[in-house]
């Protein structure tokens, strides 16, 4: 993986960056983290875009909604077409091998859901898909540090 994407992995819950370094290792291309760690303003900003900004939708989630805001989810891409490029064709054989390795490492994914699917989305398994008003609670009463401290023990 590339700088970019090992500096984004370090905002994230450390059971995550290490699930998803173990899972770059077993793909036979190169992976880049194309999102990870996001701040609820930056949630705020990407929920506006397509709506009262230009652009595309890309999240049906304002900021404390989505795992990103937590540090338990990231946005992955492959890189197997053109180095440093990242590939968003997802009938690529390299996004179906990453769905069925994604597993096999602790990682559940965005690309099944039904209503507002989320390719590149990979996140922590034990934890639900969308942040809890528990979490949020934590979140204003200790930061991430108070929502980590109350997430499952991993093993």
């Amino acid at each position: 993986m590339n700088n970019t994407s090992q500096f984004r992995l370090a905002q994230v819950h450390p059971e995550l960056a290490r699930r998803i370094n173990q899972f770059a290792q077993l793909l036979d291309f190169d992976v880049e983290v194309t999102q990870g760690l996001r701040t609820w303003a930056e949630q705020n900003d990407l929920y506006a875009q397509g709506r009262t900004s230009p652009g595309k939708i890309v999240t049906n989630v304002q900021g404390g909604y989505s795992a990103h805001n937590f540090g338990y989810a990231i946005d992955l891409v492959p890189e197997d077409v053109t180095p440093g490029q990242p590939d968003w064709n997802v009938s690529n054989p390299a996004w179906q091998k990453m769905l069925a390795v994604a597993p096999s490492v602790g990682l559940a994914e965005g690309a099944q859901w039904r209503t507002f699917p989320d390719n590149p989305h990979f996140y922590l398994q034990e934890l639900p898909p969308e942040p809890t008003d528990e979490m949020r609670w934590h979140f204003k009463e200790g930061g991430l540090d108070g929502v980590w401290a109350n997430f499952p023990t991993f093993s």
